[in-house]
């Protein structure tokens, strides 16, 4: 089973598919951890990668697609794969289609993640990060050990420019912008679409993703 999860900023996809991964040992395929990895160990992909990135330019499309594909040749063939926040376009979802082909599997659901936008902007507004290793925090509802450190890594929390609330509206409207019409995409493919509520306790948006998925 390949499951795309989709959800605006803040709903808390990452932190679903987490959950879910670790406890069913299920492949979390999140492209921000994957140019983070490629990038921290030199790789080929990953200096490609940090030499856009050191042009103040976007990861072009093709070489986030090489990470996924050269990840996915290393994944089990029984394990289930969760993308976390790829694709966010039609291009995007087009070309991954075609990279599963190659690794002879195909998206067989679509999981939307769905909360009020004030909920979102609250969430994101207390949002802190961790640059190194990519864990996510807030200080309101799930803040570190040691404030501004990271607990995972150690390394020093940032709170990001595009987290203050007028910033978050505007990217939610982005969102629903692009992702609307990839959502109509996959209702039209073989994929089967659920939407699941976010703005619940952890544990219940977990359950409902998981009968989402079976």
């Amino acid at each position: 089973m390949v499951i795309i999860l989709l959800g605006p900023p803040g709903v808390g996809k990452g932190t679903q598919a987490a959950r879910l991964a670790d406890s069913e040992g299920w492949e979390h395929v999140s492209t921000g951890d994957l140019l983070r990895a490629a990038r921290r160990d030199g790789t080929e992909l990953g200096k490609k990668a940090q030499a856009f990135m050191d042009a103040g330019e976007l990861v072009p499309d093709s070489l986030i697609l090489d990470l996924v594909r050269d990840h996915l040749k290393g994944v089990a063939p029984e394990a289930g794969i969760l993308f976390d926040g790829f694709p966010r376009t039609t291009a995007q979802a087009e070309k991954l289609g075609g990279v599963l082909k190659e690794v002879r599997r195909k998206v067989g659901r679509v999981v939307v993640f769905e909360a009020p936008d004030e909920t979102l902007v609250q969430r994101l507004s207390g949002r802190r990060s961790c640059p190194d290793c990519g864990a996510v925090y807030n200080v309101h509802l799930s803040p570190p050990k040691q404030e501004g450190v990271c607990d995972r890594c150690g390394g020093k929390l940032v709170h990001r420019a595009d987290d203050t609330p007028e910033t978050v509206r505007h990217r939610l409207e982005v969102y629903q912008e692009l992702t609307q019409p990839l959502i109509a995409w996959y209702e039209k493919s073989d994929a089967r679409v659920v939407r699941v509520p976010a703005d619940g306790p952890v544990d219940d948006v977990q359950a409902d993703f998981r009968a989402a998925v079976r």
